[in-house]
């Protein structure tokens, strides 16, 4: 490997679901961050705090080997984070799943290889989850795309075609209103971003911080709100405790699939979450993966075109 380009091997002597556990982080199937290669191995893009760099993980699985390969400036950084990428960190020593039948189940099925991810990228990950703020999983995944498309870099090393570095807080700034209201982005959004990256450094800090005291930081960002501070702590700090409450369809379906009842509420929610103190971020995943989901009801939500107004 060349100076800029690194190469970790990390024997974690369990078994890993690369996939599995880092599947949280795409952003849609065209996810110009994210893809999956036909031979299994997983390639990411990052804007590291040393520089950008792109990482491909794959399994040697007769060995128990998970191999990252990293490339760009950012490439030893994002061999060191290997580990805590895949749930190194994540503690499930104290998770009780038995609490629930469901959840006995998924974890019976799932608790071999998936971990809470700990990526360490706290402001990618809550300017992701401010474009997922009140509109659909479509509307947010076209935003996305056109920020990491029209601002981000490609990606350094042999990184598959099309795939995009998270833009640096000088061209996220660089970019004017208009451009975002032309992505879909309406002005609340926009500037909740634009804020995020003022305190850009004030938020990395949240990786040496506590998960609750992290997304209490978070929450000091004008815009950044309880469901948003959660979707970035699960992601970038391994927060298994964090839950998205506010979210459109969380309590819903999570209430639904452990008790049956139709209109779930942040309130039951978090009553049913009780039992699992420091795990009830986990709980939410493993429900989320059973695929039970409330039975529809009412008009479908109708994309709001920010463009147009």
């Amino acid at each position: 490997m060349t100076e800029d380009s690194a190469v970790r091997e990390w024997t974690p002597g369990r078994a890993v679901d690369v996939a599995g556990t880092l599947a949280p982080l795409r952003r849609g199937r065209f996810d110009p961050t994210y893809q999956l290669s036909v031979d299994g191995s997983l390639w990411r893009t990052m804007l590291t705090p040393i520089g950008a760099a792109t990482q491909r993980i794959s399994v040697r699985a007769s060995e128990g080997v998970v191999v990252g390969e990293s490339w760009g400036d950012g490439a030893q950084w994002a061999a060191d984070r290997l580990p805590a990428s895949l749930g190194a960190d994540d503690d499930v020593s104290g998770f009780d799943a038995s609490l629930h039948p469901l959840v006995a189940r998924q974890w019976h099925r799932h608790s071999a290889g998936l971990r809470t991810p700990a990526v360490g990228l706290v402001l990618e990950m809550l300017v992701a989850a401010v474009l997922e703020q009140r509109v659909t999983g479509n509307e947010a995944r076209r935003s996305w795309r056109w920020l990491l498309t029209r601002h981000g870099d490609g990606a350094p090393g042999p990184a598959p075609e099309g795939m995009r570095v998270f833009p640096s807080v000088e061209a996220c700034r660089r970019s004017p209103s208009w451009e975002w209201h032309r992505a879909g982005v309406e002005q609340a959004r926009s500037a909740t971003i634009m804020a995020l990256m003022t305190v850009a450094s004030r938020m990395a800090e949240c990786v040496t911080m506590s998960g609750e005291a992290a997304r209490a930081r978070m929450q000091l960002v004008p815009g950044v709100g309880v469901w948003t501070a959660a979707e970035a702590a699960q992601r970038a700090l391994g927060d298994a405790d964090a839950v998205s409450y506010g979210d459109f369809h969380v309590a819903h379906n999570v209430v639904y699939a452990l008790t049956g009842e139709i209109d779930g509420t942040d309130e039951r929610l978090a009553e049913l979450l009780a039992p699992s103190v420091g795990h009830r971020g986990r709980v939410v995943r493993l429900v989320e993966l059973s695929r039970i989901r409330r039975p529809a009801r009412g008009p479908r939500y109708a994309p709001i075109d920010f463009r147009q107004s």
